[in-house]
């Protein structure tokens, strides 16, 4: 047998490990996303795992609406604060089209009724210092009109819930915001996260445009990305119109997707979509096809968020060796959101991760699973990197 032959079979006998491990983790991850679905308050979950490097595409749909008709992949479903990758996005395109730079102050762009009134911090008026970069990582100290405490009368979750019927504008949740909460810091002196920072993002993006907000993600991301099923709930619509009706969303047992009240949650959390359109977008943003690599390098300027946890500009980052030191020094990158909704990408391994569990109950849970998924998938890593060493 001559050495070519040698080395053939070989070629063959590696390819073919590979294939088995790669089967293998598969079916792990499979059952690791059917456990979930048999949990008590998940109705419905989608995931999508794709990897060019580790030559992977696995996507899964799975569920029932109440009415016992099962979800697919052509069901959209909320995104939650997912939609902060997005808004933080077109702020940095519009940087790059010379329209804003982000250590500008907020005050050189918005009305002065917005703005007077934003920060008041120990009885003095910071809201002329606020810079746009502090609103991007959460380091304005603005409060959070949908979690903070208001200093009298309902809480805003509250108010979602006592009038679902409610179409909310965006300038009432910043009118929440001034009138009922308390900023927690000097701007630039901490880290909060905030919607209300995101709310006021929105409102920059309509007014460099003179466009309402869902016309320029649909001009400057969808449309150009091909994200035929994505579009903001409640203001606009998605660009193929046979796209499915939404995923519901629950709060324990409580189905909530049907809320006109959910329009609060804005450029902050206001986008449908599903988890092939969230890997459309991460991946392009990634291979700076939206912004450029300097751009890139900014949104990645990280502040601490908590123990193993780090924010830029409309991106998260966890250190897993923090969280779990068995997965060593990966990290991922991206977004999630209190639907249990998740947009990350593992760089170490070439590994997005996209999809939703529509349950609140997993805003935390959908990280430990995100963990059990990469775990399944160091072996492929490492498969792959014998192959072709």
């Amino acid at each position: 047998m001559n050495l070519k032959t040698i080395l053939l079979m070989w070629l063959l006998t590696s390819s073919l490990t590979y294939s088995q491990k790669l089967e293998k983790a598969h079916k792990k991850v499979d059952s690791l996303f059917q456990k979930q679905l048999r949990q008590k308050n998940v109705h419905n979950a989608f995931l999508t795992v794709h990897s060019n490097r580790l030559g992977i595409d696995w996507n899964y749909a799975q569920g029932n609406f109440k009415d016992g008709t099962p979800v697919s992949e052509n069901n959209p479903f909320l995104s939650t604060s997912i939609a902060k990758t997005y808004t933080a996005t077109l702020v940095m395109i519009l940087q790059e089209e010379g329209k804003l730079d982000v250590d500008d102050s907020l005050a050189e762009y918005l009305p002065s009724d917005i703005i007077e009134g934003l920060h008041i911090y120990k009885d003095v008026d910071y809201s002329q210092q606020i810079r746009i970069k502090q609103l991007l990582n959460h380091t304005s100290g603005l409060p959070d009109y949908f979690e903070d405490a208001p200093n009298e009368g309902p809480a805003f979750m509250e108010l979602l819930f006592s009038d679902p019927e409610k179409m909310w504008n965006p300038l009432e949740t910043i009118d929440f915001a001034k009138s009922k909460l308390t900023p927690h810091f000097l701007p630039g002196k901490g880290y909060h996260y905030s919607d209300t920072e995101y709310v006021l993002l929105g409102l920059l993006i309509e007014e460099l445009t003179g466009k309402p907000l869902h016309e320029v993600l649909s001009e400057k991301l969808f449309r150009p990305l091909n994200m035929q099923n994505t579009y903001m709930h409640l203001r606009s619509q998605p660009l193929d119109e046979s796209t499915g009706k939404l995923a519901e969303l629950y709060v324990d047992d409580a189905e909530i997707s049907s809320f006109k009240s959910l329009s609060a949650d804005w450029a902050g959390g206001g986008l449908a979509t599903t988890a092939q359109d969230l890997l459309k977008f991460h991946k392009a943003l990634n291979e700076e096809k939206l912004v450029s690599k300097k751009s890139l390098r900014q949104m990645q300027k990280w502040v601490k968020e908590s123990f193993g946890l780090e924010y830029g500009y409309g991106l998260r980052k966890f250190q897993l060796k923090k969280l779990n030191p068995l997965l060593g020094r990966l990290t991922l990158i991206g977004h999630s959101g209190t639907s249990g909704a998740f947009m990350y990408y593992c760089p170490e391994m070439d590994v997005y991760l996209t999809g939703t569990f529509n349950q609140t109950a997993y805003q935390k849970k959908h990280v430990v699973f995100m963990m059990q998924v990469l775990a399944q998938l160091k072996s492929l890593k490492k498969g792959k990197d014998n192959e072709e060493g």
